[in-house]
């Protein structure tokens, strides 16, 4: 995939047919979306192109919003090129480019700059200043600006429309197997490990503890989950059990990540970690004491390996 960033400036594109959105997660329904681009394009004889922005426009629109992102920006532009379209475009987003309307950003951008001919829009997308605008007055605006604009359907599994929504939903309700099928992969956290409070250790389950502030990713419901560990630099990954919770048997107020990596005894503070969902053991409990806590992590490791198995 050729990745072109637009500032305001014609890319000189070849003829070709594209959707817009801002893809975080790159989910199933994103890529059923994609797919119909590529094929789209490859009946028509142009080129393919998927255009996203920088960043979350609610960012720009909104000065206090903290997005909660499926994908990091180069996780999703990995993502992006695993589709096989030609080109990602990347638009830089800014109140200028808010300001616009649905059929200038048509006619500045995507007939202008991009050379769009064919615009595959998705079951639910609307784009411009004004988003009363729908579908009809884009295949309006297409035809006086020459460019066809098609309707993609949604894609539908298990009876729900696939969005990246009901993937935030999923997770925040600890759902990460169904957030796994509407992705298509396993949904994933990448952070640096810090320093915790070392109450892990001190009952036989040390913690990498991991801050991703830095990402904005959402964060999954507290609970206790099996996961696949990967450290940045290494070749293998590693399985674990990752408790995510205010560690209320300590008297804990703020949300912590903490990570016991089986059979792993290496310093790694300041190193970059992923850590991937693979399922939820159980929601986290206040225990009277921390004998009681390291009895239930014996059962929980226990499960976490159980699960591990089924897996192979």
């Amino acid at each position: 995939m050729k990745i072109i960033k637009l500032n305001r400036e014609t890319a000189n594109l070849a003829p070709c047919v594209a959707t817009i959105g801002f893809f975080d997660g790159v989910h199933k329904g994103h890529r059923f979306l994609i797919n119909h681009v590529i094929q789209e394009a490859a009946d028509s004889g142009l080129q393919s192109a998927v255009i996203t922005f920088d960043r979350h426009p609610r960012e720009v629109l909104q000065s206090d919003y903290i997005p909660q992102m499926l994908s990091g920006f180069d996780r999703k532009m990995s993502l992006l090129a695993d589709t096989g379209v030609d080109n990602g475009v990347v638009v830089h987003f800014d109140k200028e480019m808010a300001s616009l309307s649905s059929y200038e950003f048509m006619r500045d951008v995507l007939r202008d700059q991009l050379n769009v001919k064919k615009l595959v829009i998705g079951y639910d997308n609307r784009f411009g200043h004004n988003r009363d605008e729908g579908f009809d007055d884009y295949v309006r605006y297409g035809k006086e600006l020459g460019i066809e604009v098609i309707h993609n359907q949604a894609f539908v599994l298990n009876g729900v429309n696939v969005s990246s929504s009901v993937i935030r939903s999923l997770l925040k309700d600890g759902e990460v197997e169904m957030a796994e099928m509407c992705l298509g992969y396993d949904y994933t956290i990448v952070g640096k490990v810090v320093h915790g409070y070392k109450q892990g250790r001190k009952m036989g389950f040390p913690t990498a503890n991991l801050d991703v502030s830095d990402s904005h990713q959402l964060v999954p419901s507290p609970g206790v989950y099996a996961v696949k560990v990967h450290i940045d630099g290494e070749d293998e990954c590693r399985n674990g059990m990752m408790n995510i919770g205010r560690r209320p048997t300590f008297g804990g107020d703020n949300i912590t990540l903490e990570i016991n990596i089986f059979d792993f005894a290496a310093d790694i503070y300041d190193r970059i970690m992923s850590v991937s969902f693979i399922h939820r053991i159980r929601e986290e409990r206040k225990f009277n004491n921390a004998i009681e806590l390291a009895g239930q992590l014996k059962d929980d490791r226990r499960l976490v390996e159980e699960q591990f198995l089924k897996e192979d």
